[in-house]
């Protein structure tokens, strides 16, 4: 899943999230991206998580990867919480009471 994060997040324009059956798949997906990111920039990205294999993040900048073993990619649900609509700049807020 690809997610726009222009006018959400100043941390990346987009965030990928990507699910493998296994630990093993999930080193071999996040080893695959770290490769690529780094023969396309000429750098290589951070990289977190990678030993334990549960749930791997790449940092390239503008792009951030997550690659999950399913159940922690269920628990951690990053698309409900990146998918919500932000409220509009300048929206009267309704939280407070009336002075």
């Amino acid at each position: 899943m690809v997610i726009g994060l222009t006018g959400k997040s100043d941390i990346a324009d987009y965030m990928i999230i990507a699910t493998g059956r296994s630990q093993r798949q999930v080193g071999a997906a996040a080893e695959r991206v770290h490769k690529a990111v780094k023969d396309l920039s000429g750098r290589p990205p951070a990289i977190e998580g990678l030993p334990m294999g549960d749930w791997v993040l790449i940092d390239s900048g503008d792009v951030i990867v997550h690659i999950f073993r399913p159940e922690v990619r269920e628990f951690y649900n990053l698309e409900k919480m990146w998918l919500v609509d932000l409220p509009l700049d300048g929206a009267k807020d309704t939280s407070e009471g009336a002075s």
